[in-house]
């Protein structure tokens, strides 16, 4: 069920974040890099993950800019994210492992911050600016962060049994 308070998304963010965390730290460097029948690698999830931080950070930004907001991104529907996702795994092709694992420490802490600095109205008291549908900032924030975080986790965690 998602968050409805910045306390309860506070403490999910942390919660699947911590659990990602500890999970990451046991993927060997080498493991990583492994690419599945996807082409994709657990570190092209970390890199992944890290980036629709950034995504959402600039949406919400746009939107009380009031500038267009492109969703996913410019050039890209919703329908078109294995495209996208190709894309931007080309483009993180040359990231390393631990580089990939600071970027989504690094864009956690401003998400965390994000959630912070923001009073429950500005995260929960109507759609997100831009978005051009109901979902609050605070329900897409959930969606970059804490529910991309489990999915990593699942997805990682499936990695590493197939790989033994």
């Amino acid at each position: 069920m998602a968050a409805t308070t910045k306390t309860e998304l506070l403490d999910v963010a942390r919660k699947e974040f911590d659990k990602l965390e500890k999970l990451l730290a046991k993927v060997e460097p080498t493991q990583a890099l492994i690419k599945d029948e996807d082409n994709t690698s657990i570190k092209d999830v970390v890199g992944h993950r890290a980036h629709w931080i950034d995504l959402f950070l600039g949406w919400y930004t746009d939107g009380l800019a009031g500038k267009e907001v492109y969703f996913p991104a410019k050039g890209y529907k919703w329908n078109e994210l294995k495209r996208y996702n190709a894309a931007l795994r080309e483009t993180q092709k040359d990231i390393g492992w631990e580089d990939a694992c600071q970027m989504l420490q690094r864009n956690h802490g401003k998400l965390a911050g994000f959630i912070e600095d923001r009073a429950e109205h500005d995260l929960y008291g109507g759609p997100m600016k831009g978005a051009n549908n109901k979902w609050t900032p605070g329900r897409w924030a959930e969606a970059a962060g804490p529910s991309h975080y489990r999915s990593a986790t699942k997805y990682i965690r499936s990695r590493l049994k197939a790989l033994v």
